[in-house]
């Protein structure tokens, strides 16, 4: 591992030519570290160089502008960690030395008249006078997911990118972090990340926001969903590490109708590995109840040419404090891998099952939240309760032509199917006067996901190219089969359908004043009605260019080129067949200038695309929406590389942003005003001392819509910043302490009944926690929301008031045997 950014001076290299008979020695095999399998895709020789050296556990020392513009065309197979090392650097006029069993020199190669030769006797004594002075070498942190600081992403480009280089702005959320914070499911793991929002659901998934807009469906291992993850995505025992791309996506081809013009997120799955992992993890919690899960990994045959990992985790939940409560969770993911020569084949399953209950919430019986009262149920509605069940396979191969080509495709298929119970309001107009329904609804839906690229790396003089060429395909099925007779063009029974949603009136106690809030039962005089949701189907398919360019060891250029077409099968109200098609040629250009080895400034233009499934008052679909973000900024490694600040001004148009849709039969839209956003995010992550980690956000947003009306959910100052420390020795040695603060201002909510504006008060939580650390185990006692705080949802309206969990007390543990 390349740690630390320090001068290693002409004795330092002395000491390892000093040492150079007994590493020959050792390279041959004599003695050696034995064979392993390894998989290194072609890539930067910088980050190619750290991913041998986390595999083979042994630091790397490296001159920075020696390898800054060398490209490796990686190692694969059965190899001796040298020859592997021979095989990256196979092409360069880089070697290596060997300075001991755990650390090795790859510097320029030596002249005959510059080099210090290798004393005849290796025990004589070292005489200084001897020694030609060298460059100086930069031992450098390329550390990837090492504490909070990430070095590294493979969403943005499709391959193993050092950070430093993409003209973007990239979170990656680690293990640390997620381990540090006791996070339980990703919405709390994107808390603390600057521009990204979590919006609480009721009768409908939650939803995360970033820079103003809807995040999409995201993505799975750098795939696009074609239907959102959220209520059923895997826990985290089963998550590597959590990306947030900003700025539309279309370029991957995320082109989902869910306004994702601000950014993305991906989560990376835990794969096969070599090295072995057994790792238990619990926790125990007010409302999330009792968590356990298992993590097994390693290797499956003698010469680990075959690896796996398993993955199983559980969780049965309590009672909030409004008495909802049944959730149940249960989650199994295996997979298999094989290492040959040159090939690399993954295989896995995954299954998660998930019983969510409905979130505590109030309602508005007034014009202010001071007025949020909650509707008191008179015992006839049903259990809000609702079942997300979600089956995936997935599939991923890399080989190795000759000539520096690499093929690697993946793809999965996932199957999904949710069902559910929950009490909502609908608001009649009148302050004070909202009427109570019980709803169930069932939903499926499935598609599938393949992405192929073609790559390879050309060098010119001090321009290197690398180049990537794929092409994408995926479906999407939504909604009803078509079982039963609907195919044939009939009304289909509701048992038949498998996309409907059923709404009934119930009793509940309604304030008769929205003042005193004196009560009475009420009953809504409101028949049941059935609503059936449709189907449709969803082909998009994409031909995607890339060139990778650096010029010298200042420039690095990312110039990208998507063509994609959209295709929505669907049925008019009559139930004759629609069908809408678009293409679009979708540009992305990016570059970065690195003033130093440890600051880049960015500039980035991107273009958003997303195709509209809702028909407008003429009954023709409505028009595709596009959007067009500019970005600069910087990143800068700090204290020896071991932590990076990244800022970023953005500003993102959009022509129609928002869909108006009519409240009665045929449902149908207009397209919504247009909005411009634009905003200031800061970010710090990683170690400023020995033993203290330290991730900060700060995010400054403005939204202005086009019609000049107010936008909601829309806060305009957000801050975070979450510090861990471990002791390092005495009696405090074993122990840890975290701490974290989340605020944000005040934003506008909207009245669904007549539009009227009204306050969302700012507010601030406070975390902590501490820990004690064993050989091989940990224990944290946490506690969130430390000072009781009422903490409502960035954006809601009148008939749903999300309210957070009070101070909640949490145990957290971590046990490898």
């Amino acid at each position: 591992m390349l740690r630390g950014r320090r001068r290693v001076l002409t004795g330092a290299l002395a000491l390892a030519l000093v040492a150079r008979a007994a590493g020959a020695a050792e390279a041959s095999g004599e003695g050696g570290p034995p064979a392993m399998a390894f998989a290194i895709a072609p890539q930067p020789l910088a980050t190619a160089l750290l991913a041998w050296g986390k595999q083979a556990n042994v630091q790397v020392l490296t001159a920075s502008g020696s390898i800054a513009n060398w490209r490796s065309g990686g190692a694969h197979g059965v190899l001796t960690p040298d020859a592997a090392l021979d095989e990256l650097l196979q092409g360069t006029d880089l070697e290596r030395e060997r300075y001991d069993p755990r650390t090795v020199v790859v510097r320029q190669r030596q002249n005959a008249n510059d080099a210090t030769p290798t004393p005849a006797d290796p025990v004589a004594p070292f005489d200084p006078t001897t020694v030609v002075p060298l460059a100086t070498v930069d031992v450098q942190g390329l550390v990837s997911d090492t504490g909070f600081k990430a070095d590294t992403t493979r969403t943005v480009t499709r391959q193993e990118t050092a950070l430093a280089d993409v003209p973007q702005s990239v979170t990656v959320v680690t293990r640390e972090v997620i381990e540090s914070q006791q996070a339980v499911d990703i919405g709390d793991v994107a808390r603390y990340v600057a521009g990204v929002q979590y919006v609480d659901g009721y009768g409908g998934s939650p939803l995360f926001l970033i820079r103003g807009f809807d995040a999409g469906h995201g993505l799975t291992d750098g795939m696009p969903n074609g239907i959102a993850r959220t209520e059923d995505l895997p826990p985290l025992i089963g998550i590597e590490r959590v990306e947030v791309l900003r700025g539309p996506e279309a370029i991957l081809g995320d082109a989902s109708q869910n306004n994702n013009f601000g950014g993305s997120i991906n989560v990376v799955m835990k794969r096969p590995q070599t090295d072995p992992v057994r790792t238990l993890t619990y926790s125990l919690g007010e409302y999330d109840g009792g968590r356990l899960g298992v993590d097994l990994a390693g290797a499956a045959s003698r010469d680990g040419a075959l690896s796996y990992r398993l993955v199983a985790a559980g969780q049965r939940g309590e009672k909030t404090p409004q008495g909802y409560g049944g959730g149940r969770g249960a989650y199994l993911a295996p997979s298999l891998a094989w290492q040959g020569a040159n090939t690399r084949v993954m295989a896995g399953l995954e299954y998660v099952d998930n019983r969510v209950p409905g979130p505590d919430h109030s309602v508005l019986f007034g014009p202010t939240v001071s007025t949020a009262t909650l509707a008191t149920r008179t015992g006839d509605d049903p259990n809000d309760v609702s079942r997300f069940r979600t089956s995936r396979a997935v599939f991923e191969l890399q080989h190795e032509f000759g000539g520096d080509w690499t093929l690697h495709s993946q793809g999965q298929y996932v199957r999904q199917r949710s069902d559910g119970r929950s009490l909502s309001y609908l608001s009649t107009g009148y302050v004070g006067a909202l009427d109570a329904v019980a709803r169930s609804f069932r939903y499926s839906g499935t598609y599938w996901t393949w992405q192929n690229d073609l790559s390879a790396s050309f060098r010119h003089g001090n321009v290197t190219h690398n180049v990537l060429v794929g092409l994408d395909l995926a479906r999407t099925h939504a909604g009803d089969n078509g079982s039963g007779s609907i195919e044939q063009g009939d009304v289909a029974d509701d048992g038949n359908r498998n996309a409907v949603i059923v709404t009934r009136p119930i009793a509940f106690l309604r304030a008769t004043d929205a003042f005193s809030k004196t009560f009475e039962t009420f009953v809504a005089p409101l028949d049941t009605t059935v609503q059936h949701l449709g189907g449709s189907w969803q082909t998009n398919a994409g031909l995607y260019f890339q060139d990778q360019v650096a010029i010298g060891d200042r420039w690095n250029v990312l110039a990208a080129l998507r063509r994609t077409s959209y295709r929505l099968d669907t049925r008019w109200e009559d139930g004759s067949p629609r069908r809408v098609d678009e293409s679009r040629w979708i540009p992305k250009l990016g570059v970065v200038y690195k003033v130093s080895p440890t600051v880049s400034l960015y500039a980035d233009s991107s273009t958003g695309f997303q195709p509209d499934p809702l028909l407008g008052k003429d009954g023709q679909p409505l028009p595709v929406a596009t959007s067009r973000q500019l970005e600069v900024g910087g990143k800068f490694d700090l204290f020896d590389q071991r932590a990076r600040l990244t800022a970023a001004l953005y500003r993102i148009r959009v022509d129609h942003s928002v869909d108006l849709v009519s409240p009665e039969p045929p449902f149908f839209a207009t397209p919504g005003p247009g909005q411009t956003n634009r905003g200031l995010e800061v970010e710090f992550a990683g170690r400023i001392a020995p033993g203290l980690d330290v991730l900060a956000s700060l995010t400054e947003a403005r939204i202005r819509n086009n019609d000049d009306t107010r936008p909601t959910g829309a806060p305009k100052h957000q801050a975070a910043v979450w510090a861990s420390y471990r002791f390092g020795a005495g009696a405090l040695k074993p122990w840890g302490v975290a701490a974290g603060v989340l605020a944000r201002s005040r934003s506008l909510g909207r009245t669904s009944a007549d539009g009227q504006y009204f306050g969302i008060p700012g507010q601030a939580s406070v975390e902590t926690n501490v820990s004690r650390y064993g050989p091989n185990w940990r224990v944290t006692l946490g506690v969130k929301n430390l000072f009781a705080r009422t903490l409502y949802a960035v954006n809601f309206d009148e008939t749903f008031v999300p309210i957070r969990q009070g101070r909640v007390v949490l145990l957290t543990g971590v046990y490898d045997f």
